[in-house]
C-alpha cells in the first residue's frame, strides 16, 4: 500500500533538499529546523520522527520485560528499525516519498 508517493513535490525541492532528507533519518531536529519550507524534507522529517519514537518505544519496552525483552524485543526491533532506516535514507536518496513500512501511514509533522 503506497500512500502520498511523490506528494506533489517539486523536482527542484527534492534536488535542492535531498541532503536534508537523508539527515532526517539520522537526525530529525536538524532538516526540521533547517528545511521548514520544503515540503519533500518535512516528508522525511516526519518519517524519521516517528522512526526515532518507535526506537525509544521498543528500547523502553525491551529494557523493562526481562530476558524475552532484553534477547528478542530489544535485538530485533532495533534490527528493525536500522532497516527501516535505510529504507528511508534509499528512497530520500532517489527522491521518492513513499511511505516507511507499518509506521509510515502516521503523521506528527504536518
Amino acid at each position: 500500500m503506497e500512500m502520498e508517493v511523490n506528494q506533489q513535490s517539486d523536482p527542484t525541492d527534492i534536488e535542492k533538499n535531498k541532503t536534508m532528507a537523508i539527515l532526517a533519518y539520522i537526525i530529525f531536529l536538524i532538516p526540521l529546523l533547517a528545511a521548514k519550507e520544503s515540503k519533500f524534507a518535512m516528508y522525511h522529517v516526519n518519517q524519521g520522527l516517528i522512526l526515532f519514537l518507535a526506537a525509544v518505544a521498543i528500547n523502553i519496552l525491551g529494557a523493562i520485560i526481562p530476558i524475552i525483552g532484553w534477547f528478542f524485543i530489544l535485538t530485533l526491533g532495533n534490527l528493525a528499525i536500522f532497516v527501516l532506516a535505510v529504507m528511508g535514507i534509499i528512497n530520500a536518496a532517489q527522491g521518492q516519498t513513499k511511505p516507511l513500512p507499518i509506521i509510515g501511514k502516521f503523521k506528527i509533522i504536518k
